[in-house]
């Protein structure tokens, strides 16, 4: 409980202490996020979160989560995600850049760390689904997804380190359910780091002219940090059981995995880039509806916490996965509808 506690401190401390001295120097390096016709905030804020937590998350590992190669190709990973995000911030690079660096660091996930998803599970009822090597394909596919569906999320104050939380913490909760004595002590380093980044975003109480935003360094950090747990978490190796189902996987990452599966889709469906911004995900969505920022935070929040508990409950129960299978792609399809006729929905109500 010690190692636990002077752990978590330590993460709390240093991304708060990041914080501290990035932000008079943030202004100087461009490292700001200006406003524009998307981005209605006001002044130049500073994009450091990110960079405090993975700043955080690194130091408190370094000293206290036990060192393996695991671990240290998970944080090389993250620091070049960090860096291209970084970059992203203060130059506003094209997607190009952006895609390779991530296409780099799903091929250290996969074949440097040897970390990918092919056991899916008895999703049919008719034995587990293994796609073997293919995995391989699968899981970088799945790695690049999670990290642009974490960034595209980020949209409000507090989105994305909020969506972090609820699936990182439920990851935790699932390895207790399994196993009393797992060490889930990097997960909740993860969870601890991101605090005092949501107080500085979101916070009623954080001094005027201190608000910060995660930028893509950091949604990019959390989607791969939220993939490689996913990973660790559903697939057995000679290191590692697993200690819940891919199909739960589906229902803890819902809200990010649907909110960009939807976007793109209508994006393409539109003739666009499904890189392409705009305002058609689920927070524009719920401003359009009437509500404010914090509201629209609240009532995702809520959505996402929801679906993860019905995934925890799922596990718990032992419900079959093809009924949480189908369940889940009942939720996505009524989400999809949702997303693409929010605007007739709007409409009404006005």
């Amino acid at each position: 409980m010690l190692l636990i506690s002077s752990a978590l401190l330590v993460a709390f401390f240093v991304s708060v202490l990041t914080i501290k001295v990035l932000l008079p120097l943030a202004p100087h390096i461009g490292l700001v996020d200006l406003p524009n016709d998307r981005k209605k905030h006001d002044g130049a804020i500073p994009l450091i979160g990110g960079i405090s937590i993975y700043t955080g998350v690194l130091i408190a590992s370094t000293f206290f989560v036990e060192q393996s190669q695991l671990l240290n190709l998970y944080f090389i990973s993250s620091a070049l995600l960090v860096f291209i995000g970084t970059m992203d911030d203060i130059y506003d690079l094209s997607v190009a850049p952006r895609m390779i660096f991530q296409g780099i660091v799903a091929t250290l996930m996969v074949f440097g760390a040897g970390l990918y998803i092919h056991d899916f599970g008895n999703l049919f009822a008719l034995g587990n689904v293994d796609i073997g090597r293919y995995g391989m394909i699968f899981t970088m596919l799945a790695c690049i997804a999670a990290i642009n569906a974490f960034n595209m999320i980020d949209g409000i104050d507090g989105l994305a380190g909020s969506m972090s939380i609820v699936t990182i913490t439920s990851v935790a909760i699932l390895t207790v359910l399994e196993n009393a004595n797992a060490d889930i002590l990097l997960p909740l380093i993860l969870v601890v780091a991101i605090i005092p980044y949501l107080f500085y975003n979101v916070s009623t109480r954080n001094p005027r002219g201190k608000k910060i935003f995660m930028g893509d360094a950091g949604s990019m950090f959390m989607g791969l940090s939220v993939i490689w747990l996913l990973a660790i978490g559903t697939q057995s190796s000679d290191e590692n059981t697993a200690v819940f189902r891919p199909v739960t996987a589906l229902w803890i990452i819902a809200v990010p995995l649907m909110d960009m599966f939807a976007i793109m889709f209508r994006r393409i469906r539109k003739g666009v880039s499904p890189f392409k911004a705009d305002n058609g995900h689920l927070h524009h969505i719920c401003m359009r509806l009437g509500l404010s920022s914090r509201q629209a935070l609240w009532a995702i929040s809520a959505l996402s916490i929801t679906l993860a508990l019905c995934g925890i409950a799922g596990e718990y129960f032992n419900t079959p996965e093809w009924l949480m299978l189908s369940l889940f792609i009942l939720v996505f399809f009524g989400y999809s509808f949702s997303i693409q006729h929010a605007w007739k929905f709007v409409r009404a109500l006005k």
